[in-house]
């Protein structure tokens, strides 16, 4: 007994702050029923059931072939950091600078470099809540209090500006804002943005917008807007994004961070020495994903809001639970308090009784009481199966 103290005294103070992802925890557990044989519907964590599109795949594979299995630029790839300035062209109607580019093994490092560049301990973080585990996990490890703006549902789980602006003090040093939303869905209006910027401009403080789901919008009404017109990521925005969720290439892990030169030039030299550099025949993936055939992406996409339609739908027509219909990404937020049961009780109750695995919404922040979350990034059948599943468990209460 003395011994396994000595050797927990060895740790540092961070590595006990260390939290991980809650969703990832969930999946371990979800995996030792089905090895015991459990047949569970997975509605936990984010990742595509759709394969990675092959031209994607076919130019990795060449870039390979051609030896390119060496370090690279740790900043990223030339070419691939000028598709990116193209691509942002096209789609926020600005081009940044190779220098404001920065590639990154996937897009979830970008929140700590970010953090860990910008943010000294002790000082503070405006962040949504219920927002992105990571975004918590993040500051904890590096000693930065987290301020928590509430994402209320009578607002459709949008970011107010004026909660923001009521937030800040003067240990204020970073914004993170998510739309469209992860776990929420939803999706931020551009006069939302826009005064969100101002406030962070008004008072001198940087803002991170976390875009991994910029593609993934269903409504016509629900544009995706980026606070970085504003500045063009020249002087306060950061843009994180990546290319796991909108090109299904989860596993690829593949991040851009467009920001400050400055920023940037320090994010990329925590990058070079964590990790060296991206692999440069995923970066070649990426240049594919970017210029290729958008066919099956469109697909995607149109086969992501049919899905969503359903999986609404099915929440809705449950005794006890009541579901807004998410603007973008592959997430929906039911309240479930009708149910007189907490979220966690409610998450662990429903894979127990339906198995069906679902996240309980305090996984997300403080706010997230009286929610869960569930992604619907798996087939219509399974939607359906579930939706069962969860209403023959219900009625049982």
């Amino acid at each position: 007994m003395r011994i396994m103290s000595e050797k927990k005294s060895l740790l540092s103070k961070a590595a006990y702050r260390i939290e991980g992802q809650p969703m990832f925890k969930v999946l371990e557990n979800v995996q030792k029923l089905e090895k015991k044989g459990e047949h569970i519907i997975h509605f936990e964590i984010g990742d595509p059931d759709f394969n990675t599109p092959n031209h994607i795949i076919e130019a990795a594979y060449s870039s390979m072939k051609n030896g390119e299995t060496h370090y690279t630029n740790s900043m990223g790839l030339f070419d691939f950091r000028e598709t990116v300035s193209e691509a942002t062209a096209f789609s926020r109607g600005f081009s940044p600078s190779i220098d404001q580019v920065l590639v990154t093994p996937g897009a979830n490092i970008i929140i700590y470099l970010t953090v860990k560049c910008l943010v000294n301990p002790g000082e503070e973080v405006i962040i949504p809540d219920p927002g992105f585990p990571t975004y918590y996990s993040v500051l904890k490890l590096c000693g930065v209090s987290p301020i928590r703006v509430p994402l209320r549902e009578e607002n459709k789980f949008r970011m107010n500006p004026e909660d923001i602006k009521n937030a800040i003090t003067p240990k204020t040093r970073l914004i993170i804002i998510n739309s469209p939303s992860n776990p929420t869905g939803s999706v931020m209006t551009s006069k939302e943005m826009d005064e969100i910027y101002g406030i962070a401009e008004k008072n001198g403080i940087y803002l991170l917008s976390d875009e991994i789901y910029s593609r993934m919008i269903y409504e016509e009404e629900a544009k995706f807007y980026s606070p970085s017109n504003n500045d063009f990521c020249k002087k306060l925005t950061i843009v994180a994004n990546g290319f796991s969720k909108a090109f299904a290439m989860t596993g690829w892990r593949l991040g851009v961070a467009i920001g400050p030169v400055d920023v940037i030039e320090k994010m990329g030299l925590l990058v070079q020495t964590l990790v060296s550099c991206t692999p440069p025949f995923i970066q070649r993936a990426g240049i594919a994903a970017i210029k290729g055939d958008q066919t099956e992406i469109r697909n995607m996409m149109e086969i992501y809001k049919k899905r969503r339609d359903v999986i609404v739908d099915g929440l809705n027509s449950i005794p006890g639970i009541s579901c807004l219909r998410s603007g973008g990404a592959f997430y929906v937020f039911p309240n479930i308090t009708q149910t007189g049961m907490s979220s966690d009780e409610f998450a662990n109750y429903i894979l127990d009784e339906a198995k069906v695995a679902i996240l309980p919404g305090t996984n997300f922040g403080n706010y997230g009481e009286g929610y869960v979350r569930l992604t619907y990034a798996t087939s219509i059948e399974n939607i359906k199966i579930g939706i069962e599943r969860i209403r023959n468990a219900v009625e049982k209460l």
